[in-house]
């Protein structure tokens, strides 16, 4: 990320005219934020950042603090590729070629890896795990509602970093002798239900909810037309239940790629008629966004409500008529 602001290292504070006493005055005014022990930056530029930026600023913090190369993997390693992740919270994350069970020191998390079959890559001078062994750490390592979000999106070609789309099979065949038995049990659950017709981070979290809640799967990105030819593309779609969901990402009003020239308030309103002429071909539209994910129960309570269904139980996929 080139517009993120530069780093201060105390010990170039010299070059700065800084005394420890000045980095701690510029500290207490605000005017400079401690990112980790011995690095700063400029405090409005770091406030004016979102979450996941702060975050990869801690990432090229603790790369500078190091004295040795640092391998960065899993959360670190996915914000460095570009790839989305669930949550806001996570700890720096880097790897130990010691099998010592792994250790957290000076807010960095290492977890072992064998040396061999291990693909490092050297990307925006931070070293990193492979995308294929990022995603696969993710799946195998993290929640398999937030997994999916990671595996999603390297299905697709990633336009804005010019990145190919990955396959299931180069992901599959990544996995090799990496990991356990067990680790390896929920990289392919996790695979196996990854779509890329998902078209946001945030429409796989809530795929994957509505699908750990039990509801029938809906389907992805189905065409409505109405009397006067396509109204679009819904995120999720019940056929028998009539209805439609979306999930409103904040991207649709503010991206210039999404926006396509209109302002953020015609994206609005544009968006209102769209609905509109979805309902009157008889569909319910559930809408939800990021808040309702973050919501325990939000979600699944806004689905059941609307009709939508739950998967039958294997028990009772039998003709009780031939039931002695």
């Amino acid at each position: 990320m080139s517009d993120l602001p530069p780093l201060l290292l105390s010990r170039d504070r010299l070059f700065h005219g800084l005394t420890p006493n000045a980095l701690a005055k510029h500290v207490r005014a605000g005017t400079l934020v401690r990112v980790r022990h011995g690095v700063y930056t400029d405090g409005p530029a770091w406030r004016g950042l979102k979450p996941w930026e702060q975050y990869r600023l801690r990432i090229e913090a603790s790369a500078e603090a190091f004295e040795k190369p640092t391998v960065f993997a899993r959360h670190s390693a996915a914000s460095v590729w570009g790839i989305p992740t669930i949550g806001l919270n996570h700890p720096v994350q880097a790897l130990t070629m010691k099998n010592d069970g792994g250790r957290s020191r000076c807010g960095v998390r290492r977890h072992f890896a064998a040396s061999s079959g291990l693909a490092v890559v050297r990307r925006e001078g931070l070293l990193v795990t492979s995308r294929v062994r990022t995603v696969l750490d993710l799946a195998a390592f993290t929640p398999f509602t937030e997994a999916v979000a990671p595996l999603d999106h390297v299905l697709r070609p990633d336009r804005t970093l010019r990145l190919a789309a990955l396959n299931k099979e180069d992901l599959e065949a990544g996995i090799g002798s990496n990991f356990s038995a067990a680790a390896e049990r929920r990289i392919k659950a996790v695979l196996g239900f990854a779509d890329p017709l998902s078209g946001s981070a945030g429409e796989s979290y809530s795929r994957s909810r509505i699908h750990v809640a039990g509801f029938v799967a809906p389907v992805l990105q189905q065409a409505i037309h109405d009397a006067a030819g396509l109204v679009g593309y819904t995120d999720f779609y019940w056929k028998q239940a009539k209805v439609v969901g979306e999930f409103d990402g904040v991207e649709k009003y503010i991206k210039p790629e999404f926006l396509n020239g209109r302002t953020p308030s015609q994206a609005v309103v544009e968006e209102k008629k769209r609905e509109n002429r979805i309902r009157a071909t008889g569909m319910n539209v559930v809408r939800w966004d990021w808040a309702d994910l973050m919501e325990p129960g939000k979600l699944e309570g806004m689905l059941a409500a609307a009709g939508v269904p739950r998967r039958g139980t294997r028990s009772a996929d039998f003709d009780a008529q031939k039931w002695p």
